[in-house]
């Protein structure tokens, strides 16, 4: 097929899916394609409150199960006759968007992988991350604060995991904007291709990301450093095969900024909202920033749906999932289950403890980063608490274009 007829073909299944989404959603009222709607996109909570109405796992349009549960979400993405993709199968880049490394590969393959991965994030490393963090942070803060009114978004949230990420991977600084820049498009396919013009600018995303990479690899044989790239380096042949090295970099180099940023902007939000939470939190910084980060997740995920592919004929709820059948789990709906959380609907970080919510999903996939996003998010609420106590919104929230992925992109704030 010549490249003019797979742009069409690629094309007309790109918008025939997406008017059968729009059919479906404003036409029929199906509540899955709602959620990839703008109704989904401005407030999935109400979306989800009418689907767990019909039963704690219910049918989807496509002949899969999707579940609000969070017994049964916890379940699912525990259950090691679930995995990411059917059963003997492998990522594959011309079906999945881009190469997700470990995050789209079940056992063995992505046990081998994550465990490459868990040693940059253990309990240790944080602690030496930690000054790195909290000097990132009050520098950035020194510039948003000397402008009084800013966009949190793009002067705070965003280049703070953004500049620590690139430096835990080794990134030279020269590079780190480039890095930052074509990372951001490889991220906003998380949610899929949206038009042919995003496809454009992904696969030039992807070309030029590929090259970064590959001269980040030569410097880092020529020049091993104490970083993330230096380790993938020295592990080549081994513990990672050539072709499996660049995956791996661009899913931590994405991940470690994607998950971050919305997880602070939808935070602060919550927290700027609801100014007796607000109050709390700059009464007592220390103290309350890393629970005020856990209520964050619960109450607004960055991460609001993920999938399990049953390996086997099983049941759930009484209802039998196929071999090869989807489960939905919807963890911003799991997140808010009245059967777990008293006061789902409540922003309160003085909540006290309970069942862990399920924001960096369960299992073997849970997030192998969380112990970094977690650490960026209370620094930077600590931050603010202490240095912008009076902060408050000026202005209109602009969310992200996705479903999957939610947070602001625009966050107008003053300290005035």
């Amino acid at each position: 097929m010549s490249d003019l007829g797979r742009a069409i073909s690629f094309a007309g299944g790109l918008y025939g899916q997406r008017a059968r989404t729009i059919g479906a959603g404003y036409l029929r009222r199906d509540p899955m394609a709602r959620l990839q709607l703008a109704p989904g996109r401005r407030d999935p909570y109400a979306i989800y409150r009418q689907m767990r109405a019909a039963g704690p796992i219910v049918p989807t349009r496509l002949g899969n199960w999707a579940t609000t549960s969070h017994r049964i979400a916890n379940r699912v993405l525990r259950d090691r006759h679930f995995g990411v993709r059917p059963e003997g199968t492998g990522p594959d880049p011309r079906t999945d968007g881009f190469d997700l490394s470990f995050l789209s590969m079940n056992p063995p393959d992505h046990t081998r992988l994550r465990r490459l991965a868990q040693p940059a994030f253990s309990p240790r490393q944080m602690d030496a991350y930690r000054p790195r963090i909290e000097a990132v942070a009050n520098d950035l803060l020194d510039q948003a604060l000397r402008q009084k009114d800013f966009d949190l978004i793009s002067g705070f949230a965003a280049p703070l995991p953004i500049a620590v990420i690139t430096q835990l991977m080794g990134i030279p600084d020269a590079e780190a904007a480039d890095f930052a820049r074509i990372g951001a498009v490889i991220g906003s396919a998380l949610d899929g291709v949206r038009s042919l013009g995003h496809a454009k600018r992904l696969l030039k995303a992807n070309a030029e990301l590929e090259q970064l990479f590959l001269r980040l690899f030569r410097l880092r044989r020529a020049e091993p450093a104490d970083d993330i790239v230096s380790l993938v380096v020295q592990a080549e042949g081994e513990r990672i095969q050539p072709g499996e090295m660049l995956p791996f970099c661009v899913l931590l180099l994405v991940a470690g900024f994607e998950t971050t940023v919305n997880l602070i902007g939808n935070g602060v939000l919550a927290l700027l909202d609801h100014p007796e939470q607000w109050a709390a939190l700059t009464a007592r910084p220390a103290a309350l920033a890393p629970p005020a980060v856990e209520e964050a997740l619960r109450f607004d995920p960055p991460v609001q749906r993920t999938a399990r592919v049953s390996f086997c004929d099983t049941e759930i709820e009484g209802r039998p999932v196929r071999k090869d059948q989807i489960v939905v789990t919807l963890i911003g709906a799991a997140n808010r289950d009245p059967d777990v959380y008293d006061r789902p609907d409540e922003f309160d970080i003085g909540r006290e403890p309970g069942p862990e919510h399920l924001a960096f999903s369960s299992g073997i996939h849970y997030c192998v980063g969380q112990p970094l996003a977690r650490l960026e998010a209370a620094v930077a609420f600590q931050a603010l608490a202490e240095r912008a106590p009076a902060l408050r919104r000026t202005g209109r929230v602009e969310r992200r274009n996705a479903t999957i992925i939610r947070g602001p992109i625009r966050l107008p704030v003053t300290t005035g």
